[in-house]
């Protein structure tokens, strides 16, 4: 089947991949009216197009912190790619470099750092980092990820505790046996992620500040006040998401969220978006309302159950061309 738009590579995933696995990956919270939401905000949301404006050479390069990257599309951290392809994250670093963007990975990899960062040398990758409460578990992987080359770290501060995510529950989900958590193995035990620290502050920006010489991207902000706050605490960047829907359910789409914080900003950080993202009309639409680049989750795990590395290099050579051809007919 010829694989045309990121919805075909859903259509996949959801017929192929174990049932308990797909309900992992699609699931919100609750009802999951703010998963949905996402989606729907971007319908929304119409263009003023602009005629007759020569749109015979384009660029779409955009630069992460300094660092370009071939166009405004990055992966969002996620965790357990093994459950969509046996290779995991070192697949995603490899399409990542691949395609000259950024991949964020997550604390709860089935690869470690050391196996992403030696399956793509020399791309560009962040670290995102959950807080627990043995202290001493995140200074090592700060530390860790630091010493192997990632560029930045991400804090997601969206998850003082894990979502109501009513089909995990029903499906009692763990990971398999033959699946670990590589980068917190005998840390604790996995999937229970009752160690995260619900205590987690502001004041903590500064002690990850004293780990780290690593410029510092916070997760999970939604208000201006919040933003306002991730400012004046020194963080280098701000991704506007609400963890695809997985968190609270009722929140803001991120998209609707993003002109209050951009406003907020005014330019002082970078700021990003995820959740949603499924066009490149939707990548425009983001950009075009402040984001400086956006970041995909769930269609990226679509691509790996798809064909692994070379699936999702797919999915995001999709969305580069739709990005590139709304940004021609937009004018």
């Amino acid at each position: 089947m010829a694989m045309v738009c990121l919805s075909d590579f859903e259509a996949y995933a959801k017929k192929y991949l174990p049932k308990i696995a797909w309900d992992f990956f699609a699931a919100g919270a609750d009802d999951c009216s703010t998963r949905d939401e996402n989606i729907l905000a971007y319908k929304r949301i119409r263009f003023r197009p602009r005629m007759l404006r020569d749109v015979s050479m384009m660029d779409i390069r955009t630069k992460l912190l300094g660092t370009e990257i071939s166009f405004p599309v990055g992966i969002a951290p996620t965790g357990f790619h093994q459950l969509a392809w046996p290779d995991g994250e070192k697949s995603t670093a490899r399409a990542a470099k691949a395609m000259s963007t950024c991949y964020i990975a997550s604390t709860y990899s089935t690869c470690t750092l050391e196996e992403i960062s030696a399956a793509a040398p020399g791309g560009l990758r962040w670290f995102q980092l959950y807080i627990h409460r043995n202290r001493a578990v995140s200074q090592q992987l700060v530390q860790r990820a630091e010493a192997l080359g990632f560029q930045a770290l991400v804090l997601t501060a969206d998850l003082p505790y894990t979502g109501k995510r009513r089909d995990d529950v029903r499906n009692g989900f763990r990971l398999p046996p033959h699946m670990k958590l590589k980068n917190l193995e005998g840390a604790f035990e996995v999937c229970k992620m009752s160690l995260l620290d619900p205590s987690v502050t502001w004041n903590d920006i500064y002690w990850l500040r004293s780990l780290t010489q690593l410029p510092i991207v916070i997760k999970g902000i939604l208000t201006k006040e919040d933003a306002e706050l991730a400012v004046r605490h020194g963080v280098q960047g701000i991704i506007v998401s609400n963890h695809g829907g997985r968190q609270l359910d009722g929140g803001l789409a991120t998209i609707d969220a993003l002109v209050e914080v951009v406003e907020a900003v005014q330019g002082r950080v970078e700021v990003y978006l995820d959740g949603g993202i499924r066009k490149g009309s939707d990548v425009l639409k983001a950009l075009a309302l402040g984001a400086k680049c956006v970041f995909i989750g769930r269609p990226a795990l679509w691509g790996l159950a798809y064909k692994g590395e070379e699936g999702l290099q797919d999915v995001l050579r999709i969305l580069q061309d739709e990005f590139r051809l709304s940004m021609a007919l937009a004018g």
